[in-house]
C-alpha cells in the first residue's frame, strides 16, 4: 500500500465492499477506479448518510491498488504541506468541507487547483449542494464543476445491513432485536452505533455473554 498519509485514523471498517447506497453512486465511483482519466466527486448529505464512510473506502480502495492517496477531515484542517506533496497523489479525499476555517479557504482552494491540475481524483463531502455552502465564491464554483451526487440517509433496513456488514467483518453476531432497540432508544447514526456496539461488545466478552437488549440498557444507560 502506497499511502501518503496524514496524522488522521482511518476506520479500517470503512470499506466500499460493506458501503450501502444507492446504486448511481456506486456505480460512479466504480468508474472512477476503472477510468483512466481522473475526476471529481462531490457527495452531499445529512448525519448518518455515509459521506465519511465513503470517503475513507475510496482511500483504502486505492492504497490496496498501491496508489498513493491521502484522507483530509477539514474538522482537522488542511496541513500546508500538502500543497507540495498533491502532485504525488493519485487520490485525495476531503471529507467536512463545510467546516473548513475561513482562514484556510485560499489553501483549500489552492490544494483544489492543484490535485486537478495534477490528474489527481478528488472526492469531496458536505451537507448541502456546494451552492449552498457557505464557502468562498471561487472555491463553491470548483464544486460546482464535480460530479454532483446526493446521499441519503439509510432507512432501518439499511442502517441493519450497513452493520451486519460490518459485523461479518467483526466475525460477529448480533440480534435484530437488539438493533431495533437501539435505533429506538439511542441513535440511528451509524458512527454512534458501532462506537455503542464496540463497548457492548469488549463487556459482553468480559462477562462471557452475548450483546442483549438488557446489557445495552445497562452499558448505554438507555
Amino acid at each position: 500500500m502506497n499511502q501518503l498519509g496524514l496524522p488522521i485514523s482511518l476506520n479500517v471498517q470503512m470499506l466500499l465492499e460493506n458501503f450501502v447506497a444507492n446504486a448511481q453512486i456506486q456505480s460512479a465511483v466504480g468508474q472512477l477506479f476503472n477510468s483512466k482519466i481522473s475526476s471529481e466527486v462531490y457527495v452531499y448529505g445529512g448525519v448518518g448518510s455515509g459521506k465519511t464512510h465513503l470517503l475513507q473506502a475510496v482511500i483504502f480502495s486505492a492504497m490496496e491498488r498501491n496508489k498513493a492517496a491521502v484522507f483530509v477531515d477539514c474538522k482537522e484542517g488542511v496541513p500546508d504541506y500538502l500543497l507540495e506533496m498533491v502532485a504525488d497523489l493519485d487520490w485525495l479525499s476531503i471529507d467536512n468541507i463545510d467546516s473548513i476555517e475561513v482562514t484556510q479557504q485560499h489553501i483549500l482552494f489552492d490544494l483544489y487547483n492543484r490535485a486537478r491540475q495534477s490528474s489527481v481524483n478528488i472526492v469531496v463531502s458536505g451537507p448541502n449542494l456546494p451552492s449552498e455552502l457557505d464557502l468562498m465564491k471561487d472555491l463553491k464554483t470548483r464544486l460546482n464543476l464535480a460530479n454532483v451526487f446526493p446521499l441519503e440517509a439509510l432507512n432501518d433496513e439499511q442502517t441493519k445491513e450497513a452493520l451486519n456488514n460490518q459485523m461479518s467483518e467483526r466475525n460477529m453476531s448480533i440480534d435484530e432485536k437488539v438493533y431495533s432497540y437501539l435505533f429506538k432508544h439511542y441513535s440511528r447514526d451509524i458512527s454512534q452505533l458501532l462506537e455503542a456496539i464496540d463497548r457492548l461488545d469488549e463487556v459482553s466478552m468480559q462477562a462471557k455473554q452475548s450483546i442483549s437488549i438488557p446489557l445495552a440498557k445497562k452499558i448505554l444507560n438507555i
